[in-house]
């Protein structure tokens, strides 16, 4: 690689402070305000990876966020190592550590790369899908190690990412993004109008192509100074915010944008804490897209080399960064911007050996001529030559081959908009034929387009439209909209120009056999694209898949555009007839970091606990997950395992009483004069009726007909009702009672509100439950005449808000004690105080379950799997017979809801009275045992009953009481009796004392 300096000048963006860094190892000194490609090119290295399939070198194409090839892998120390980012995106600076990536074992001399010499001709386009179909058997030990071997194209972090990630929540009126031309004027005339604006760019100084205007004067200002006086205004004002090194990656619906700030990744010493990169959700009442245009690649064969790049992107490098690509360049043109770089590489003293413009003469090439510019019009390119580095090109003009020595070449294809964050609005696009490129036409969201983006790419029509859509964003906003500033005076030396060129260049080569590439890191051509169209894809979503074609980690930004041409050339269709493949997002790749934000560690399912949480943990408890929460599973005595302790908290809980944390149940206030009529619409149960001060066991079913949750519902007056759901149904349930209000029954008068997190629930459970609650209670009878079984009152406990419910989840007597969380733990500690004299015990969620279980109550997501109705699972009592509607009722009509054979909830007794079921195992018959008719739901051992038992879902299973069936088993087959799902207290006198 070569490593003499091709720093000619200093850019408008470096600052003369050498930067020490290393590529590869190898040392090298760049200029403060370089990018890792700028300063690689100034040290002559244009090689910087290989690529994917054919492991063919490959160097930086481009200088922004369309980069195929440069991609590197850059570590700060053992811990911080981020594959796979881009070379033209990485801020330099003192000690930057870059790595090339894909090759083995190093850049120039890769053993990958015999995949070009030897396999290029028999690995075409859609190989896999044929080559790997035989034989069957090889798959497993032959292609999918070898290919796992060889995928990727950087090496994965094997550390854990200590770097810290925020995230932040905006709202604004205007959100303009890009800061170029367009971006810039679109920001100061909203924010000349008193809006609040957020103006955002990729890179770390905003001005886009302004940075590279050194031949334009705006206001009698070099572009340069222009941009500096403008955003000095902008950030002055208190109503702007400014924000560099930020990519809008995502446009989602309602004017909902991801941005992605890069805070410290150009610095070489963070402050320590710091943040490496901020995700920010935008909500926004106006967007101005102001995205500008990527520059068109040209296809012909070798067109890949290493020095081989975009003509834009040399400028950029020259003008921004004072580099030069090369000592020798030629350009091939296929637009007129090819001239301008010319003009500029020429002036800057660097030898342009030839401008080869595909098209015919024109003013432009004359008056290139003119200035002593080697033009050929009418040109083919047959190709280049060189190995690491391109070293020559062959242009064929009037039948006449001519080699050209040079060590870069660049190509001018035109320009294509950049829709893609318009595309991400569900944005329409048109077919601009004069500009052949797709435009903006119409999207559902509040969104204007400005400049580049939507074909203004003169100067001073991408200034004007970016006005012009600063103004439409305060209009729509219902405010007073005009121009604030008079219209620049510009200035401009060498304009752009027009034109533009896409499929494949013109060639006298066989591009059925020559490398003409489209997709550079993919490795697709030209001839795999005309392959797909030969094999029947005409869709360009299935030439994309087929080839692989903009599924690279540049998303198509280079390669789509001309895939299309090569497309539409070889069916004869015009690009509209072709279509567009989808833009999705992110337009550029985000960290999983940045996603994350804070969600890592203990954050990436947080914890939440109740207000006896840590009495709970004081007092020994061993504790589970249950979804979101983190409840006690167990208290457990010196000496005792889980079983002997559930044992234990089952006996005394029958016997005498417990105490249990219920506070994660969730809870969700029903308001209004036509609150009983919701209920009535949305559960099975009927609520007219149920008078105040009652409660009852409601059921919510899918309209599929299919339980989707249950829970105890208090009225606690006409029109108010205390709804209660499973701890992991709440979310679910008040997200079902909004839609429903909202959309199928707004003309009712209702209001939610979840209080889950309101109230603590304190379940005394057990006969001597009242004994142990009633003195602690100030203004409620609780005597079983005054406040039997289904009761629900306020009233106060221990000198606090309280409301107070009667009911049960174990079959016994039963309390639940509601009070304001903030009280919740001091009341416990009353209750518990109090019980002692009683014997009480303190029980968790697996003690619950062998209670409920012995009395034949169902948990919802355990007796229940999505397919069970009411009437499966013995709960066809609970469904309102004369109620006209609610949600579901239609479904439970259908014939197959009623089948004789479905499965039914039933209990299970092993015979040999001692074998504990398998919860998940199946339930078969003996007369065929390979056919399973059930699966256990629910499997105990009972210390009260000294019994196994079990709950199951069998077909058919209450015409089966009493008959044998088997639980398959590793170790046999254990034979169980159906039951009554009902093990301890068929009749219910114990809950009613």
């Amino acid at each position: 690689m070569k490593t003499t300096t091709h720093r000619i000048a200093q850019g408008t963006v470096t600052t003369g402070q050498p930067i020490r860094f290393t590529f590869d190892g190898k040392s090298y000194t760049g200029m403060e305000g370089d990018t890792l490609a700028s300063a690689l090119l100034a040290n002559g290295v244009h090689l910087v990876g290989r690529s994917f399939k054919y492991h063919r070198p490959r160097g930086i194409l481009g200088a922004g966020a369309d980069e195929p090839n440069a991609l590197v892998g850059i570590r700060r120390d053992r811990a911080r190592y981020a594959p796979n980012l881009l070379a033209t995106q990485i801020e330099l600076y003192d000690g930057l550590d870059a790595v090339s990536q894909n090759r083995h074992p190093s850049l120039e001399k890769d053993r990958m790369a015999v995949n070009d010499k030897l396999l290029s001709r028999f690995i075409p386009a859609g190989f896999y899908y044929k080559t790997f179909m035989w034989p069957k058997k090889a798959w497993d030990s032959l292609y999918e190690p070898r290919i796992r071997e060889a995928a990727g194209l950087g090496v994965a972090p094997t550390e854990p990412d200590p770097d810290h990630y925020s995230q932040r929540y905006a709202h604004c009126d205007v959100l303009v993004v890009g800061a170029g031309p367009a971006g810039i004027a679109a920001a100061r005339e909203a924010a000349d109008a008193g809006a609040r604006v957020m103006l955002c760019d990729d890179r770390a100084r905003m001005g886009g192509s302004l940075l590279a205007a050194v031949d334009t004067v705006i206001d009698g200002l070099p572009a340069d100074q222009w941009v500096k006086r403008e955003l000095e205004v902008l950030a002055a004002k208190d109503n702007v915010t400014l924000l560099p090194r930020t990519i809008a990656f995502g446009y989602y619906p309602h004017n909902w944008i991801g941005l992605t700030e890069k805070l410290t990744d150009h610095l070489a010493n963070p402050a320590k804490g710091a943040a490496r990169e901020r995700l920010w959700q935008v909500r926004a009442r106006q967007v101005v897209l102001a995205t500008g245009a990527i520059e068109r690649p040209l296809v012909f064969p070798d067109n890949d080399r290493p020095g081989i790049m975009l003509a834009e992107a040399a400028r950029t490098y020259l003008q921004q960064y004072g580099v030069s690509v090369g000592e020798r360049v030629a350009i091939v043109a296929a637009h007129d911007n090819a001239y301008r770089v010319a003009h500029e590489l020429n002036a800057a003293g660097v030898n342009v050996v030839v401008v080869a413009d595909i098209r015919p003469a024109s003013v432009v090439s004359d008056r290139a001529a003119q200035a002593g510019l080697n033009v050929v019009n009418d040109a083919r390119i047959d190709g280049t030559t060189g190995n690491l580095r391109v070293a020559s090109i062959t242009i064929t003009a009037n039948g006449r081959a001519v080699k050209h020595g040079c060590d870069a070449v660049l190509m001018a294809g035109g320009f294509t908009p950049s829709v893609h964050l318009f595309s991400q609005s569900r944005g329409k696009l048109s077919w601009d034929e004069n500009l052949q490129a797709y435009l903006p036409d119409s999207s559902p969201e509040a969104l204007q387009s400005a400049g580049a983006c939507r074909g203004r790419f003169a100067l001073d029509a991408a200034l004007e439209d970016g006005r012009e859509a600063g103004r439409a964003a305060i209009r729509a906003n219902g405010g007073e909209a005009q121009a604030t500033q008079p219209s620049p005076v510009i200035t401009v030396r060498h304009a752009q120009g027009h034109g533009g060129y896409m499929g494949a260049a013109p060639t006298s080569a066989d591009l059925s056999k020559a490398k003409a590439f489209v997709d550079w890191q993919n490795d697709v051509t030209a001839k795999d694209i005309r392959l797909a169209t030969r094999e029947g894809f005409l869709s360009i979503e299935h030439v994309k898949r087929y080839t692989t074609t903009g599924m690279a980690t540049d998303q198509g930004k280079l390669s789509n555009i001309n895939a299309l041409g090569i497309v539409s050339e070889a069916t004869g269709r015009s690009i509209p007839e072709i279509g567009l493949t989808t833009f999705r997002s992110p337009y550029t790749p985000v960290t999983f970091g940045t996603l994350a934000g804070h969600a890592r560690g203990d954050l990436f399912d947080p914890a939440r606990i109740t207000a006896i949480n840590d009495w709970a943990k004081e007092h020994g408890a061993a504790f589970e997950d249950v979804g979101n929460w983190r409840r006690a599973h167990y208290f457990p005595r010196p000496g005792e395992d889980m079983h002997a302790a559930v044992n234990r908290e089952c006996v005394a809980v029958r016997g005498g009483v417990g105490i249990f944390d219920a506070s994660t149940l969730g809870k969700i206030e029903v308001v209004g004069p036509d609150a009983a009529e919701f209920m009535n619409r949305f559960f099975v149960n009927a609520w007219t009726k149920l008078g105040v001060g009652k409660c009852r066991y409601g059921v919510l079913l899918r309209e599929d007909g299919f339980v989707l949750d249950d829970g105890v519902v208090g009225r606690l007056a006409a029109d108010r009702f205390h709804v209660t759901t499973t701890t992991g149904g709440a979310a679910r349930v008040l997200n079902m009672m909004e839609d429903y209000l909202q959309t199928e029954w707004p003309n009712l008068n209702v209001w939610l509100t979840s209080t889950t997190e309101q109230w603590s629930v304190i379940a005394v459970q057990g006969p001597r439950a009242r004994e142990v609650i009633a003195p602690l209670i100030e203004g409620l009878d609780v005597s079983a005449e005054a406040f039997p079984h289904m009761s629900i009152a306020d009233a106060r406990i221990c000198g606090v808000p309280m409301r107070l419910m009667r009911v049960s989840f174990t079959g016994e007597l039963g309390f639940e004690v509601n009070v304001p969380s903030g009280y919740g733990r001091m009341v416990w500690e009353a209750i518990w105080e109090r019980g002692k004299t009683c014997d009480m015990v303190a029980y968790g969620t697996e003690t619950m379950h062998v209670l409920r279980a012995e009395k034949g109550y169902i948990i919802v997501g355990q007796e229940t799997d999505g397919t069970v109705t009411p009437d499966d699972v013995g709960l066809s009592w609970a469904i309102g017979k004369a109620k006209p509607d609610f949600v579901g009722k239609r479904s439970l009509a259908r014939p197959a809801m009623a089948a004789p054979d479905r499965k039914q909830l039933v209990g299970l007794r092993s015979k040999d009275g001692r074998s504990v079921l398998e919860e998940g195992a199946q339930v078969v018959a003996p007369s065929a045992p390979g056919t399973p008719i059930g699966h256990v739901t629910s499997s105990y051992y009972s210390a009260v009953l000294d019994a196994p038992i079990a709950l199951a879902l069998v077909r058919g299973g209450r015409a089966r009481m009493g008959e044998t069936l088997h639980i398959p088993m590793p170790g046999g087959a254990i034979p169980v009796e159906i039951v009554q799902p009902v093990f301890l207290d068929p009749e219910g006198t114990r809950v009613n004392v």
